[in-house]
């Protein structure tokens, strides 16, 4: 389960930093915990996150609902607009963290398509993966009041041994609830890749691993005692 292997790995790291008080102190003041260059694999088929203390919620659904719609407006997240994207908009309401946008959009390349008929055309392709970020994010995120610097760098999709290998890329990762929200994100996009490549291979393509790899993978100061009890009470 993935709960185990987070529990084993990175969130037990994460509390064991935080018992021997190893904090990083952000731009406002304020104190975290983190990971450098954390990586683990993950089952793609569990979609949901459950511990005890913190689980998947509908939000998650309502994310990927906007995801999918490709607006770039927050106020078009299906029911309330959750305050941190309210808060990182600019003055419009406009963002570029959407995933969907990002991917699947042809003003960004139709990246998602690219990645998927390189796999077709080549199954043992190196050049398959969809690009979130961009050179100009450093100019870019805080155009108009916005405070948006793009999270997800990238995706590498690989087939090795008839398996789909997912690799995902991440600058920088709130472990306690942007990771899964973006986790569930990618178990979409990954089920579709599986969905569409069985659609062109006779040999079926099997489920292989997310390989998640966040350059910094954190918890913010007001998460610490959700932190201690994830840890604490498990799943």
């Amino acid at each position: 389960m993935n709960e185990q292997v987070l529990l084993d790995g990175p969130f037990k790291e994460l509390y064991q930093k935080l018992e021997n008080n190893q904090f990083v102190i952000d731009k406002t003041g304020a104190k975290m915990v983190e990971l450098v260059a954390a990586q683990f694999n993950l089952n793609p088929i569990q979609k949901t996150i459950n511990f005890k203390a913190k689980q998947t919620t509908e939000y998650a659904k309502r994310e990927i609902m906007w995801y999918d719609s490709r607006s770039l407006y927050v106020d078009d997240i299906p029911g309330k607009t959750p305050k941190i994207w309210k808060d990182i908009s600019d003055k419009s309401g406009k963002i570029h963290s959407n995933y969907g946008w990002c991917i699947y959009s042809d003003d960004n390349y139709n990246q998602y398509n690219s990645s998927l008929n390189e796999l077709k055309n080549n199954k043992e392709s190196r050049r398959a993966c969809m690009i979130y970020n961009r050179p100009s994010m450093q100019i870019d995120y805080n155009t108009d009041e916005m405070n948006d610097f793009m999270c997800t760098f990238a995706t590498q999709q690989l087939i090795r041994d008839n398996k789909l290998e997912y690799i995902v890329e991440m600058r920088s990762n709130d472990s306690i609830f942007g990771f899964i929200n973006d986790l569930y994100w990618h178990t979409i996009v990954y089920n579709r890749f599986i969905n569409d490549l069985n659609e062109y291979y006779d040999n079926k393509i099997e489920f292989g691993n997310i390989i998640w790899k966040a350059n910094s993978f954190h918890v913010y100061e007001r998460h610490f005692d959700l932190l201690k009890e994830i840890v604490e009470k498990g799943y």
